[in-house]
């Protein structure tokens, strides 16, 4: 099984991936750690906050180890936010059969109660940089996005409104949205 996990920054992508990791001992792929080693390497001018350009860099990438897991009958999850929204339009029937794809997405009501939890647990599984937490207002408009996506595309989602649930793993096995 192939499982691809997106969502907007701070949903929990990372901490769902290790949670799989130590659930099915599946290994998983951050599409951020390679992001951040094509950059360190020199092998692109982009920066972090360059997102677009860094999607069209990297998912062709990703794409094709994602087909690479499944030829060689291979579990792997991979987790970031440089998932495009159409990205099934890049594999035939037989791999789409072997992925599964899940976003996650906060609900404006959840950011508005929780956004100081946010903030506390944003370093739980990856240390990040200083001064990086959105703004609440970003925050909201980044998951509305990512919803509305999830509505166009028909995608899987799993929305966190009233509370953040320490069972992501076995809601997404039970089908998300």
């Amino acid at each position: 099984m192939n499982i691809l996990i997106t969502g907007a920054t701070h949903t929990g992508k990372t901490r769902l991936a290790q949670q799989f990791l130590e659930t099915y001992k599946f290994p998983y792929l951050s599409i951020d750690h390679l992001k951040m080693g094509l950059i360190r390497s020199g092998n692109t001018a982009l920066t972090p906050e360059d997102d677009n350009e860094l999607q069209k860099l990297l998912w062709p990438i990703v794409r094709e180890i994602i087909k690479t897991a499944i030829e060689n009958n291979q579990n792997l999850i991979v987790e970031g936010a440089y998932i495009p929204f159409d990205w099934s339009n890049d594999f035939d029937s037989h791999y789409l059969a072997e992925i599964k794809y899940l976003c996650l997405v906060m609900s404006k009501e959840y950011i508005d109660l929780h956004y100081a939890d946010i903030q506390k647990y944003e370093n739980v599984i990856e240390k990040r940089l200083p001064d990086t937490m959105p703004t609440k207002e970003e925050l909201i408009q980044e998951n509305r996005s990512y919803l509305e996506q999830c509505h166009k595309h028909g995608l899987k989602y799993i929305l966190i409104d009233s509370t953040y649930s320490e069972h992501l793993v076995t809601d997404f096995i039970k089908g998300g949205q």
